[in-house]
């Protein structure tokens, strides 16, 4: 990266605003009586609409089967999801979000919706959108689960 500043680095610029959300999301959702740790929720985030297999879940939260299954159990003990059959094979089970799962969702999304709007006050809208752009632009080379 010659002639770019490195201090901090640029991995940490990206991941400062991500963690600062992260943490006002969460503590919304366990203020709204929602009792959620930080590593249950990196779980949780990762749902699919339609469910999810532990071993997706555990990929995308870059956790061991072992510690996923343990998080889904306590998300499960708390009533956030449940584990059905997989339609697409017998064998598996999906992970999927209850109804309070969602009550979680709804209480999330407005503080998400919240932060991004500050985020746009403050960059300006074009500024945002270049950012948007760009990020998603990155995303093609960094996310292996886009």
């Amino acid at each position: 990266m010659t002639g770019l500043p490195q201090d901090p680095p640029l991995g940490v610029l990206l991941f400062i605003p991500y963690r600062a959300m992260e943490v006002r999301v969460l503590e919304a959702v366990v203020a709204a009586g929602y009792p959620l740790t930080m590593a249950q929720a990196r779980v949780f985030q990762r749902i699919a609409s339609d469910g999810s297999r532990l071993t997706e879940l555990a990929a995308a939260a870059e956790v061991t089967k072992q510690s996923a299954g343990f998080l889904v159990d306590q998300l499960e003990v708390n009533g956030y999801v449940e584990r059905v059959p997989d339609p697409s094979d017998a064998r598996a089970r999906l992970i999927r979000l209850t109804s309070r799962g969602h009550e979680v969702v709804a209480v999330a999304r407005p503080v998400q919706q919240q932060v991004e709007a500050e985020w746009v006050a403050h960059l300006g809208r074009e500024r945002t959108e270049q950012l948007y752009a760009t990020l998603a632009e990155l995303r093609k080379v960094t996310d292996p689960f886009a």
